[in-house]
């Protein structure tokens, strides 16, 4: 996966709600990538299966892709590493910025099964007294699920928020409990980077930030 940079003089976004565990997610991208996951519910379920309902219609490149790659992520998170993660186009991904730095290092270093303190984060990207604003970022994150802002959480294990709710971030975190090797929460400020997440252009732009 890439974050594209340049942003084009203006997106033209499609959107397309398909059905989930969590209710119907809407998904919304333009001709270079996604701009946005977002939770049209706020309650976690009790009794659904774990499938994503695609629409039957053909979906333009980045929504078929992000639906493919949420589709598995239901049905099997430890298996998200088998297909493609969408290109980014959102605006946040544009530009370098505190945001930008602290999302894709989220991508990177928390895998499933793992979660992250905020102050742990902040570490990560070099800045370990920026807790607070690593909030802030988690709360706009544009991509939720995707980028898995569920995956960080309060010291001492307390859960912090979500936009979606507790409910929905306490079920995200128990779908992926046990779905891969890599679980509970992290006790350093290293980055576990997994390979299908890597893009060389953004690695670069990574080890040069």
């Amino acid at each position: 996966m890439s974050l594209r940079s340049g942003m084009d003089t203006a997106c033209e976004l499609n959107f397309k709600v398909v059905g989930s565990p969590l209710g119907s997610i809407e998904l919304s991208a333009c001709r270079c990538g996604l701009h946005g996951i977002k939770l049209l519910g706020q309650n976690a379920p009790e009794d659904h299966p774990c499938v994503v309902q695609r629409p039957p219609e053909e979906l333009p490149e980045p929504l078929a892709c992000c639906a493919a790659w949420l589709e598995t992520y239901f049905q099997t998170p430890a298996a998200i590493g088998t297909v493609p993660v969408p290109e980014l186009h959102h605006p946040v991904f544009q530009t370098d910025s505190f945001a930008r730095r602290v999302l894709w290092k989220l991508l990177q270093a928390v895998q499933v099964g793992e979660a992250v303190s905020y102050q742990q984060l902040a570490a990560l990207v070099g800045r370990p007294k920026a807790s607070r604003a690593v909030g802030n970022v988690m709360k706009n994150n544009p991509v939720p699920i995707l980028i898995p802002c569920h995956r960080v959480v309060g010291s001492g294990g307390k859960l912090g928020g979500y936009s979606s709710g507790l409910a929905v971030k306490q079920w995200l975190l128990a779908h992926e409990k046990g779905a891969g090797p890599h679980q509970g929460t992290r006790t350093d400020a290293t980055p576990t980077r997994a390979g299908h997440q890597e893009a060389p252009t953004q690695a670069e732009y990574m080890k040069s930030g």
